[in-house]
């Protein structure tokens, strides 16, 4: 025995009395989940900027990729625990995890298809292509080694070390924690990058590769450590004794449907021909909780769209945080940041709080907090995108134009949009917002500036935008320049062009962008420019350069720049603005997340904790199966909802789903009052003496028949 011992020991080297094995799990965990949070928290952008998808195609994307990813662990459970066992299982699927990351990583390549080097993809399909195989591989890595990691390392404890092992859980807990708040700091900081060799882009290459090289070294640990780990043989998979087993009860009650044979106490217990009596009453006990389940997924529904829609929204935000200048996708990590600091607070103040109080806050009433809780953030994030909205400018409709007259000269100007339809006077050097006319009713403008008048007719194109430039010294003292902007630019982008108000031409720079060659009086196109910085404009004019700062420009504006002269070495502009910048903070997102984050901590750990204390301890895996199986469905509920509700306002879509998830909640309360809570050991205790108890009858009538033949 002695020997035996020693040999296991050699085989299972210990530090501060845990395998050593363990370190190595923990190590693949962090980075795995790094891998996939990383990748994740850039994904929804990579569809709407790179492959040019709106929003909504985006979204449903986004969560079919995240419903495949819950749907695949139950695949995994499957072949770890029926051919390949957990070790195999991870290795070979994590391989395919790999490459499914380099590929995606390969995917946003822009120089990959761009041969005219115009700074976009010519050939957009073969992104989307690559793209779809790689989050297919990913979705089938991640989701297929999810139910075996944990599992795997909770195997490389002895009997006797319960307390390690419930310990290496907590860590494990807080590895995937501190990847996931890791990844989503530093991926978005990536992408926000400029890369590429012909044309500089966002770069999703290196957004994506980082993760791609983090699974990578996941994979690398993990093979290291293979020689220290206790590999447990797949032993069958309890599942699949389950569907069995509820399967042919079915069959064998509808067999026996006639009233000639008597009803059963359960409708399971028509399962008690074939399967053991244990079995049948471990199954009736799992699904009871997986009747509580039903209503779940419509929790997750609401909360995996902090990765979809939240981030979209905050792309419509203002993310100056004083010295720090937040991307969309990083206001994710509000939410790992939050769990951190909430759970000890909810485990260790509230709750201890809520029992000194005499509130009895069982299980399930924790549940329906939680999903009342998202209901609620929901609504917050609805008044955030009402906010959001009110500064959104309105562009021209089918049938409609847009004009801004802009006032170049010294004196003031008069403009009469004819037939009698509106008239505007413009002080010199201001400009007037856009106005906006119905293309067929406006056929001339007369404009008064001075002592000079000219009339023109009109020839607008429909959906369009226009700027009247004015100027009362010169020969043609108005003319209409097509503006080619019709929609607010994205990724906190500015748009910037620039109009020549001096009688030279002059060439233009800002910052790292020429603009060319500007005649006198001409405009140039739009450029853009990232928000939240002030650059160097520079005019040469008889090979005379005159520079000026720009002012900080915001986030998702446009303006028209006015070079009016050069005085020394220094530039007089006026500013005058096409698009407004986005004025609604990104920390008004804070109360949103701070709700949904509540809701997490009294949901999703409270979930797993009742769901394993009313089943038996053989049949947590089916449990784990059901929790990730109401994940993959909720984010299926996202796809059906949005694409059925055929909403235009994105906040009426934010109400609807609290409506739906507290009409949910409401039903869900209802289910769990008339929940009667059970001690699953209590009832396998039974069924223990209830076997020992047949064991004795059966020892004893063996006897009497011994005793009988030998009379």
């Amino acid at each position: 025995l002695s020997g035996l011992m020693l040999s296991v020991s050699c085989l299972q080297p210990s530090c501060f009395g845990y395998p050593l094995s363990i370190f190595f799990i923990i190590t693949n965990e962090f980075c795995e989940r790094f891998s996939y949070y990383g990748m994740r928290a850039v994904l929804v952008l990579y569809f709407k900027y790179f492959l040019q998808w709106d929003d909504n195609l985006s979204t449903a994307i986004y969560h079919t990729f995240v419903a495949l990813c819950y749907l695949t662990p139950i695949l995994g459970a499957l072949i770890a625990d029926s051919w390949l066992g957990k070790f195999k299982t991870i290795v070979s699927l994590s391989i395919v995890y790999t490459i499914g990351q380099a590929v995606m990583s390969v995917s946003s390549i822009n120089d990959l298809t761009d041969h005219n080097r115009d700074g976009s993809p010519d050939n957009v399909s073969v992104h989307i292509a690559l793209s779809m195989t790689g989050l297919i591989l990913i979705a089938l890595g991640t989701g297929g080694i999810k139910p075996c990691v944990s599992a795997f390392g909770g195997d490389q404890f002895e009997d006797d070390q319960e307390k390690q092992r419930t310990r290496f859980f907590s860590i494990f807990y807080l590895s995937i924690n501190a990847g996931s708040l890791l990844s989503t700091i530093i991926t978005p900081i990536l992408r926000a990058q400029e890369c590429g060799i012909h044309s500089k882009q966002r770069c999703y290459p290196l957004a994506f590769g980082v993760p791609a090289a983090l699974m990578a070294v996941a994979l690398v640990v993990f093979i290291i450590g293979s020689r220290m780990y206790k590999k447990v043989q797949p032993q069958g998979n309890i599942m699949t004794q389950v569907a069995k087993c509820i399967g042919f009860a079915i069959k064998n009650r509808f067999r026996h449907r006639s009233k000639e044979f008597p009803k059963r106490e359960h409708w399971l217990d028509w399962a008690s021909e074939k399967y053991d009596k244990r079995l049948i009453a471990q199954t009736k006990m799992v699904l009871k909780v997986l009747f509580l389940y039903i209503p779940l997924p419509m929790f997750w529904a609401l909360f995996d769209q902090q990765g979809s829609r939240w981030t979209l929204q905050a792309t419509t935000m203002d993310g100056n945080f004083g010295a720090i200048q937040i991307q969309p996708d990083q206001m994710q990590t509000v939410n790992p940041i939050l769990i951190i600091l909430m759970v000890p607070v909810v485990d260790g103040l509230v709750y201890p709080l809520i029992k000194k109080c005499k509130i009895n806050f069982t299980p399930l009433r924790k549940i329906t907090v939680g999903m009342f809780l998202a209901s609620l953030a929901f609504v917050a994030a609805a008044l955030v995108q009402v906010q959001i909205d009110k500064t959104l400018p309105v562009f021209p409709a089918a049938g409609q134009s847009q004009i801004k007259v802009i006032n170049l000269g010294t004196d003031n100007a008069t403009v009469c949009f004819e037939p009698q339809i509106q008239s505007v006077n413009v002080t010199s050097m201001e400009s007037t917002a856009y106005m906006t006319f119905e293309t067929s009713q406006l056929l001339s403008f007369k404009v008064t500036s001075g002592n000079k008048i000219t009339t023109q007719l009109t020839k607008l194109s429909e959906e369009s935008r226009y700027t009247l430039r004015v100027k009362n010294n010169v020969t043609d003292i108005a003319e209409l320049l097509f503006d080619n902007v019709t929609s607010k630019p994205e990724e906190g982008n500015n748009l910037i062009r620039f109009i020549n108000n001096l009688p030279d031409t002059i060439n233009i720079t800002m910052g790292d962008t020429s603009f060319g060659t500007l005649a006198s009086l001409s405009a140039s196109n739009y450029n853009l420019f990232p928000g939240g910085r002030e650059y160097k404009i520079t005019a040469v004019i008889n090979s005379m350069p005159c520079s000026v700062t720009s002012k900080a420009l915001g986030f998702g504006s446009a303006y028209t720049i006015v070079i009016n002269k050069c005085s020394g070495e220094s530039l007089d502009v006026t500013y005058s603005e096409d698009i407004p910048p986005n004025t609604v903070h990104m920390a008004w997102q804070i109360p949103q997340y701070f709700i949904l984050t509540c809701a997490e901590v009294v949901f999703s750990v409270t979930g797993l904790e009742f769901s394993y204390s009313q089943a038996p301890s053989n049949m947590k895996a089916v449990l784990q199966a059901g929790w990730l199986l109401t994940v993959a469905v909720g984010n299926i509920i996202v796809l059906i909802v949005a694409g059925a509700s055929k909403l235009s306002e994105q906040w009426a879509e934010y109400v609807l789903f609290a409506a739906l998830l507290l009409a949910v909640c409401i039903i869900f309360a209802v289910m769990a009052y008339f929940y009667t809570y059970i001690d699953p050991n209590e009832i396998e205790a039974q069924l223990d003496e209830e076997e020992k108890q047949v064991k004795k009858d059966q020892d004893i009538y063996e006897k009497q028949v011994e005793a009988d033949s030998h009379m």
